[in-house]
């Protein structure tokens, strides 16, 4: 067992190495419509109603011209699978399956890994698998957009390492309907079912070992979807999660990129918010004009490097009756109160152990959030470890040091993330919690 252990990480560190020094080679960039997705991501009429049903695949190119050292799999699908709206309702999913050629390199058989990606936008063309073929998309219409495939090391390591992969796009990212950001409930449904669905197409059972790998929105995602197995899925053999940098409490999230670099991501949640509470669409229509009504519609359509490149340190006291931000607002609606409450993480327990990093110094997913989640979890009775990246503040408001700076480290640096899950994998014990 602890030669397989060793042999993994040894395998981990190999494949980060490789995956590092190919990085800017044969990344291209792919041009996409103005429907970036095809005639893929519409869905049937009817799709199966079981959650985590395959509704259909296609065969997908995955970056061809990486070298076949780092372990890069040549056999990727397109995937559409079901998964489930907030009030139950069946919905399409769609994703990246990527089945390893590699042996598996850790203990006992293969794993599946669903990696819930970081805030990619709102729009269609945003969705990770669009970017997937070449690393980076761009849309010309109805504007010039720009998305790139920032899942593209976790997904090669993990299969350098053997493991199945699946890459979420959660809903409403490339298939109909608004893609509702941060939303606890259909953000671990799109996870969970995701896991089912890449277990049906490798023909694996229930009882195949799966990890759960997520950052930022996708730290959310990956802590909502183990906080959810016990109830929704319960057959899924979940050995261990990260969630790093978790969006645990949108209130937070909001009130601090508020006037930042990617502070646009604000109409990403609302937007969310609003598809899924109408009486929270009419309070929040009482306070906003209509400019700033206009600018969430036109946010609601771009990716993360959009909002940078051309809609950067949006404040939302512009889209406001009086001056004031629509995160106050919002803490003085009734209307959003229990939304707020409902959506935010740490009610349920998670019943399996998970590993949350947050950086003391991140200016758009504040630390404290995430650990009030590890402490709630914690007075639960879970088990968890809480790290805290101390990486010093650079350019507070610019997002990528001081957020991305902790998920480099935390995921790919010394005693990483790769390295707790594959302990995890390997049953190797911990116990209680752990916070630093």
């Amino acid at each position: 067992m602890q030669k397989a252990r060793s042999r993994a990480r040894n395998a981990a560190m190999t494949a980060l190495v490789c995956v590092a020094a190919v990085a800017g080679q044969g990344i291209g960039v792919q041009q996409a419509t103005a429907d970036p997705a095809g005639a893929f991501y519409t869905p049937p009429t009817l799709i199966p109603q079981a959650p985590g049903a395959i509704i259909k695949t296609a065969p997908m190119t995955i970056l061809a011209t990486l070298p076949t050292a780092t372990g890069w799999p040549t056999k990727a699908e397109h995937v559409m699978y079901t998964s489930r709206l907030q009030d139950g309702s069946p919905v399409a999913v769609s994703g990246t399956y990527i089945e390893a050629t590699n042996p598996w390199q850790g203990p006992g058989p293969r794993p599946t890994v669903v990696i819930a990606p970081g805030t990619s936008g709102q729009g269609d063309q945003c969705a990770m698998s669009v970017a997937f073929s070449t690393g980076i998309s761009v849309t010309s219409a109805p504007e010039l957009g720009l998305s790139a495939n920032q899942e593209l090391p976790s997904s090669a390591v993990w299969s350098a390492l053997g493991a199945r992969v699946l890459v979420t796009d959660y809903i409403g990212l490339g298939t109909p309907g608004i893609h509702t950001y941060a939303n606890r409930f259909e953000s671990a449904y799109a996870v969970l079912d995701g896991a089912r669905a890449a277990n049906a197409i490798a023909g694996v059972g229930s009882d195949t070992p799966v990890v759960f790998w997520g950052y930022s929105q996708g730290g959310g995602a990956t802590a909502a979807a183990a906080e959810l197995l016990p109830e929704y899925a319960p057959e899924l053999n979940l050995k261990g999660t990260w969630a790093g940098g978790p969006v645990a409490d949108l209130t937070e999230i909001l009130n601090r990129i508020d006037g930042a670099l990617i502070g646009g991501a604000i109409a990403y949640g609302i937007n969310g918010m609003l598809a899924r509470y109408p009486d929270l669409q009419r309070a929040v229509d009482r306070v906003t004009t209509p400019e700033g009504r206009a600018m969430m519609a036109t946010l609601s359509n771009t990716c993360v490097a959009d909002l940078i490149l051309r809609y950067p340190f949006q404040r939302t006291n512009a889209w406001t009756i009086d001056g004031r931000s629509l995160s106050e607002h919002l803490i003085n609606m009734p209307e959003a109160a229990p939304v707020l409450a409902e959506l935010r993480l740490g009610s349920r327990k998670p019943t399996t152990p998970v590993l949350i990093t947050s950086g003391r110094n991140d200016d758009t997913v504040p630390y404290g959030q995430a650990h009030r989640l590890a402490e709630e979890w914690c007075g639960q009775g879970a088990t968890v470890t809480f790290r805290t990246n101390e990486l010093p503040p650079i350019l507070s408001g610019a997002t990528i040091p001081n957020h991305f700076g902790p998920e480099i480290i935390d995921g790919f640096g010394p005693d990483n993330a790769f390295i707790y899950l594959l302990d995890r994998i390997a049953d190797k014990p911990v116990g209680g919690c752990s916070i630093d």
